[in-house]
């Protein structure tokens, strides 16, 4: 029957019994599969990483602007990567860095969620959060 319609002969389903098979032209099935697939792409949720760096003696001020910074990226529905950088012989105060992202973390709690505990990786030390889901 393909062959006198001059279309193809493609197999949708192979393990259902018996098999599936649909008559249609091949390239514009090939076509419309990748089409539906670039749709379902462009309408997946891509995950914004915003970043806030902070010292080791960032003074209180400066910490309530960047706090202020991070609640308007959650509440937009981005992920915030702060980090600790140190600098030099700064590396000494790991401990205020520390306390330093976990008093952020804690700040934040109400509206993010801590993805990642604080880890230092080279000169930095990260912490990861992400916004809490309203879903209840």
């Amino acid at each position: 029957m393909a062959e006198e319609m001059e279309m193809d002969l493609v197999e949708i389903s192979p393990n259902a019994q018996p098999p599936v098979c649909r008559i249609v032209d091949y390239q514009k099935f090939l076509y419309q599969q990748k089409k539906r697939e670039k749709e379902l792409k462009a309408k997946a949720v891509k995950m914004v990483v915003k970043e806030i760096r902070f010292g080791p003696q960032t003074d209180d001020h400066d910490y309530n602007f960047k706090l202020k910074h991070a609640e308007g990226f959650i509440k937009e529905g981005c992920k915030v990567k702060a980090y600790v950088f140190f600098k030099g012989r700064s590396i000494l105060f790991k401990e205020q860095g520390e306390v330093l992202l976990l008093r952020f973390a804690n700040d934040l709690e109400e509206i993010a969620k801590v993805d990642s505990l604080p880890t230092l990786e080279g000169k930095r030390m990260i912490i990861m959060l992400s916004p809490k889901s309203n879903k209840k």
